[in-house]
């Protein structure tokens, strides 16, 4: 271990993802708090989204974030809401769009959000089983269907990378990382995994994932 940070501020720390300039940004799914902070962990900005519906599971708050070229923020707040909210780079709310359903364009527990360079915002609908496509507006574009549970997703080098695992069987259970063709969907290549929650893909397309409670899975290209 190198370095760390953040004792005591989360109370189920659910997401990390690096901005385009270099900062760290992570979602607790219980408070629904974002946290800023350098990469040697100074605290920059925190914030919390609030609306927090009453339910008996501890997971009641948001669940990932994107970040937009002008320095917004898209998350997704799935854990009790099911909508997308756009805050500027300081905090500040500027939309939402979203609502709870199984028809196109509604949501059933957002967990996992990707932007494609051509501005296509990706939403993993996790309990609907799919892959929704939306403007930044929230404007329902297009959906992919047929690959399971979607736990996790990010883009890279032109490509849309996924953990899921098998729809019918209880979260968790062993599944794939799937390289995906984001325009089509079509599966471009696929690995076998017992964790699949979060994901993240190196320059030389090495895939990582954690898996509870303590291991750190690292995939290598063939």
């Amino acid at each position: 271990v190198l370095r760390e940070w953040g004792k005591g501020l989360y109370q189920i720390p659910h997401s990390i993802r690096i901005a385009p300039d270099g900062h760290i940004w992570t979602i607790d799914s219980a408070s629904s708090r974002i946290l800023k902070f350098t990469p040697q962990g100074k605290l920059l900005l925190d914030f919390s989204i609030g609306e927090q519906p009453k339910r008996t599971s501890p997971f009641v708050g948001a669940a990932d974030i994107a970040f937009l070229p002008d320095g917004h923020l898209l998350i997704a707040d799935g854990y009790g809401n099911a909508r997308i909210l756009e805050y500027d780079a300081a905090g500040k709310r500027l939309r939402q769009w979203g609502v709870p359903g199984t028809g196109n364009g509604q949501l059933h527990l957002p967990h996992a959000i990707a932007l494609h360079t051509d501005g296509t915002v990706f939403v993993a609908d996790r309990e609907n089983g799919r892959i929704q496509h939306f403007t930044r507006e929230g404007k329902y574009l297009n959906q992919i269907n047929g690959l399971g549970k979607t736990f996790s997703m990010t883009v890279r080098h032109g490509a849309l990378w996924i953990g899921t695992q098998p729809f019918h069987l209880p979260n968790g259970a062993p599944g794939w990382f799937m390289k995906l063709d984001p325009a089509s969907g079509r599966v471009l290549g696929i690995v076998d995994s017992p964790g699949h929650h979060s994901i993240d893909v190196t320059p030389a397309g090495e895939i990582f994932t954690g898996v509870r409670p303590d291991q750190l899975l690292r995939f290598r290209p063939r």
